[in-house]
């Protein structure tokens, strides 16, 4: 097990569709970055929502989100999201998610994903998953 995590990289263009009516990228649109650093980062790994639902019926639920906006991004930035898993626990992960311009870091979030089954009930998180985050199954 390393000390360091996985960090994924994920290059976002700020389209106009991402932007509020003075062209700065409206605080929302973040989060759907985010949310695609999250989706790509366990799909490179083996981890593919739609198909672990069909197979194990388990899921991911957004439990919690924190969010700190540094600097306005602008229409057509290229933007990078790094997100890596920051806490694992039981039924539940901290992923960590910095959205950068360039080097600067425009965007802080973290996110708690807890793991639920078709019911809505939390389970353990799938061993794919621990083992993506360093922990044991």
């Amino acid at each position: 097990m390393s000390d360091q995590p996985i960090v994924h990289e994920l290059p976002v263009r700020v389209y106009y569709e991402d932007t509020d009516a003075g062209g700065v990228v409206y605080h929302a649109s973040y989060i759907r970055f985010a949310e695609r650093g999250r989706t790509e980062m366990l799909r490179d790994h083996g981890i593919v929502h739609a198909q672990m639902l069909k197979e194990t019926g388990i899921g991911f639920v957004v439990a919690a989100l924190k969010a700190d906006y540094r600097q306005p991004a602008q229409l057509d930035d290229l933007l990078t999201v790094r997100s890596w898993i920051a806490r694992i626990g039981g039924a539940s992960m901290d992923m960590a998610q910095h959205i950068y311009r360039n080097n600067d870091l425009i965007a802080e979030l973290t996110i708690t994903l807890v793991c639920i089954d078709q019911n809505l009930k939390a389970v353990r998180l799938p061993a794919n998953v621990r083992a993506l985050a360093g922990a044991a199954p």
